[in-house]
């Protein structure tokens, strides 16, 4: 059983996530492979969610959330996501949303959506991706044209996680067309807004029951819905995605510890040759290459979310964790696939699965190679 009893974390935070995966061992895991084959949402365990307080635990407790810790909410992340990465990737989309209103809006924003957001009784997501414009938001075509007490928005996005469940997003567009990043403002819509149009979900490789949406928009927006000034945008998704990418390498320590925990079972009790797998020096080798890693992303990740702790900058830490982590979690169950041998490819075990669902943590909120440009950036500034 792995500890959560790390250096930086409370024992508050660490007896959360202690219950954290035992529920996650009691009402997750059992669904997960299903939610997988049958392509279901796992919004199905929102109610769940919500009632243990996990659907706010990055808003204060003012605002009705528990306010953890940054330390704290990896801890819980992680633990959701050894059971089941897509509940992850639910909750990590509903955060984005949840955050983007948090840093970027004013009291009575505040007021009118977080404590429903954080009882669960709705969900969040956050539209910046377009079908053109993944990693420069600055080509985005939807836009923002005042109109009447309000604004017209227009256009599309794409891979917009939880768009169709959701009962609110943030969506961001060009108040000023000509002006890149600078024109770039964000909007608290509404799912109900007439003219937002959500369209079928993705056919996904992996997390498949995080349901991602392409939607349209033709709407109204009144003025008091927008975050922060026109122009603000560019600036406050920048600052979301710096925790979401902490949210990101938390879901992948929780998928490499999943498999990790699989390949540690299967070598112990899989035995070639009259004796136990794990009794052989390559095998051991793989599986300390593998703990070695997993160990690795903890202390980035676990960095960064002290860095974010203490109010210092931290975008290139999390940039450092977002990176490392995903490219581990990637490494971890490839190789726990490997030493489960022809039975790791088949989907009566979940290593396949694994393997799809850390697939897609080295492309989105930001690819390996958007991470490693951050980092160079900030190294050479």
């Amino acid at each position: 059983m792995m500890s959560y009893d790390r250096p930086g974390v409370s024992e508050d935070d660490a007896a959360l996530a202690e219950t954290v995966q035992r529920f996650g061992q009691e009402v997750l895991h059992p669904l997960a492979a299903t939610l997988d084959a049958e392509d279901r949402s796992a919004a199905c365990h929102l109610p769940a969610l919500a009632e243990l307080g996990l659907t706010g635990i990055n808003i204060p407790e003012h605002l009705g959330g528990s306010g953890l810790s940054p330390a704290g909410i990896i801890l819980a992340i992680s633990a959701i996501a050894r059971n089941c990465a897509a509940t992850a990737s639910l909750l990590g989309a509903h955060y984005l949303g949840t955050d983007a209103i948090l840093i970027g809006g004013n009291d009575g924003q505040r007021q009118r959506f977080l404590p429903p957001a954080a009882r669960g009784d709705m969900l969040a997501a956050f539209g910046l991706t377009e079908p053109g414009c993944g990693s420069n938001p600055a080509e985005m075509r939807s836009y923002a044209m005042r109109e009447g007490n309000g604004y017209r928005l227009v256009g599309t996005k794409q891979f917009i996680s939880n768009a169709d469940e959701a009962g609110v997003l943030v969506i961001f567009a060009k108040t000023d067309r000509d002006a890149g990043n600078k024109g770039i403002s964000a909007f608290v819509v509404p799912r109900d807004t007439p003219g937002l149009d959500v369209g079928p979900a993705e056919s996904l490789m992996g997390i498949r029951g995080g349901k991602a949406y392409p939607l349209s928009m033709d709407c109204f927006i009144p003025a008091e819905n927008r975050l922060g000034a026109e122009g603000d945008g560019f600036r406050l998704s920048m600052k979301v995605l710096d925790n979401s990418r902490l949210d990101v390498a938390a879901t992948c320590l929780g998928i490499a510890q999943a498999a990790l925990d699989h390949a540690l079972d299967w070598t112990r009790t899989r035995h070639v040759g009259g004796e136990a797998l794990n009794r052989r020096q390559g095998v051991q080798w793989m599986l300390a290459d593998m703990g070695c890693r997993l160990e690795a992303a903890w202390g980035l990740t676990l960095q960064a979310a002290h860095l974010r702790q203490n109010g210092r900058p931290f975008t290139q830490a999390a940039s450092m964790a977002k990176l490392y982590a995903s490219e581990m979690a990637g490494f971890v169950t490839d190789q726990a696939l490997q030493l489960h041998g022809g039975y790791g490819y088949t989907r009566e075990l979940p290593l396949e699965r694994l393997v799809r669902d850390a697939r897609i943590m080295r492309i989105y909120e930001g690819s390996s190679e958007i991470q490693r440009t951050v980092i160079g950036r900030l190294m050479t500034r």
